[in-house]
């Protein structure tokens, strides 16, 4: 059941007039299981899943809530392992499995053994981090258990944000079920203008660009580096709008309904650099993985050395999040390998001391430009479905000008990547120039605070672009793969 659905649509409409006339407690029964419809929709069989792991996690946080100090590390153990137990056979089985096939198949040994077909259940990644996050902060003491267990299977499985996040936190998201919500007018705009906000980054800008990518992309080979640089600027922007398409619509149901969920992207194309990027892109992931796993580490103590392998093991494994292949977790490493020469060149700029033009705005504009071109090599990583298609893509990228052969075929070739460049223009204009509104005024929502005016004008002219160039058909969001 897609947000950008005719289905969806009917489903909320009848889910949020129900909700509006319901009292507190019925609320939340009702969006429990709102919720599990919704996550049925795609495969009842996978309920579950959510039904485990929640029961699992309520069970261990109770028991946490009621034992000494010596037995909480062993339900904190039974939760982790659970939850990454069902993690890892649905997601990383198959993955290992055919990895390790192969590398056995190099020294000559073929171990015989099927390969089993598991089906990937969408969203498994956002609600089993979801779910860990509980029972851990309770055992870091920043939590007591939930004393209903309908009111933390809803913080589970709160279909909003179930299938591609933000990943919540317990602490933020549980006190919100407990109390009565009330929705003021403002907070509905509010979360009006974000569903329609989040609508148009992905009908218009994500959806369009797909097609632009995936011609690129299936293309194989071999590359030359206008094709590289269409099909690497296209997923970019692509993949930040399918992604801050999908959060941005789930903060606004959440909005309308009385709820406030985290913010999950803040422009991270205008990010100077790696740690301002992790700032900015996929923030319930990045704190995550900073809470719960680069600080368990040893985060920034124990040395230079140790910070720097704590980086790039944090990274590995984020890549490895994404999905099961090596492609992510090479861009994982990439990242890594980003932070760490960023790190270790911000410390040779404070050492010898390059202050002296390094705050202008010209400097700050090529930092941001820059960057977003480091990023967008890291998406040519993400993107590619081999290793040989780097290869190929990054030959082309350093090597390749252009091989247009004959007069005539250098006539259709141009005539085909002028025809991708001017609608990429078309699409992503008008994303860069509210863009560029919110990082002058660095308010994301600068739009909703304009004059009534021009806001309507703008509403007017941005429905227009949906209807004339927008994707009629329903597409998937990227993440619900991971």
């Amino acid at each position: 059941m897609l947000f950008n659905s005719l289905q969806f649509f009917l489903f909320f409409v009848v889910i949020y007039s129900l909700y509006l006339v319901c009292s507190h407690r019925w609320q939340n029964r009702l969006l429990l299981v709102a919720s599990y419809v919704f996550y049925g929709a795609w495969d009842w069989r996978f309920l579950s899943l959510i039904w485990i792991s929640t029961a699992i996690d309520y069970w261990c946080g109770r028991q946490m809530g009621s034992t000494d100090a010596a037995q909480r590390k062993r339900y904190l153990i039974i939760s982790i392992t659970a939850n990454m137990a069902i993690l890892g056979f649905f997601k990383y089985f198959g993955f290992f499995s055919e990895s390790l096939q192969h590398l056995l198949g190099t020294f000559g040994y073929n171990p015989g053994w099927t390969t089993l077909n598991i089906v990937l259940p969408v969203g498994i990644s956002f609600y089993t981090f979801q779910s860990m996050s509980y029972t851990i902060d309770i055992y870091n003491n920043k939590l007591k258990p939930s004393d209903k267990f309908s009111d933390f299977a809803l913080f589970v499985a709160f279909f909003p944000q179930l299938v591609a996040g933000p990943i919540e936190r317990a602490r933020h998201l549980l006190p919100q079920i407990y109390r009565p919500r009330t929705i003021k007018l403002d907070q509905f705009y509010e979360g009006s203008y974000l569903i329609f906000w989040g609508m148009f980054q992905k009908v218009f800008v994500a959806d369009n660009l797909a097609k632009i990518s995936d011609t690129i992309f299936a293309l194989g080979g071999p590359y030359d580096r206008v094709e590289v640089l269409i099909g690497a600027y296209a997923f970019s922007f692509q993949i930040f709008c399918d992604f801050a398409g999908y959060s941005n619509i789930a903060r606004g149901l959440c909005k309308v309904m009385g709820f406030d969920i985290m913010v999950n992207f803040n422009l991270p194309y205008f990010a100077q650099n790696p740690s301002d990027f992790w700032r900015r892109w996929h923030i319930s992931l990045s704190t995550w993985l900073r809470d719960y796993l680069y600080i368990p580490l040893g985060g920034n103590r124990g040395g230079q050395l140790k910070t720097l392998r704590n980086l790039m093991l944090t990274m590995l494994l984020g890549g490895l999040w994404h999905g099961a292949a090596w492609t992510f977790v090479l861009w994982g490493g990439y990242h890594g390998l980003l932070l760490i020469v960023y790190r270790v060149a911000e410390y040779l700029r404070e050492r010898w001391s390059w202050t002296a033009w390094s705050s202008s705005r010209l400097w700050t504009v090529c930092k941001i430009v820059f960057f977003y071109h480091l990023v967008c090599y890291g998406w040519i990583l993400f993107r590619a479905q081999s290793f040989e298609q780097i290869t190929a893509m990054t030959g082309g990228l350093v090597f390749s000008p252009g091989n247009f052969g004959s007069a005539s075929e250098a006539a259709r070739y141009v005539a085909i990547l002028a025809g991708m460049i001017n609608k990429m223009v078309l699409y992503i204009t008008p994303l860069l120039f509210i863009q560029l509104l919110q990082y002058r005024r660095n308010d994301p929502l600068v739009v909703f605070r304009w004059p009534w005016v021009v806001r309507g004008l703008f509403y007017y002219v941005y429905v227009v672009l949906i209807i004339l160039y927008g994707e009629t058909n329903a597409q998937d969001f990227i993440y619900f793969q991971f």
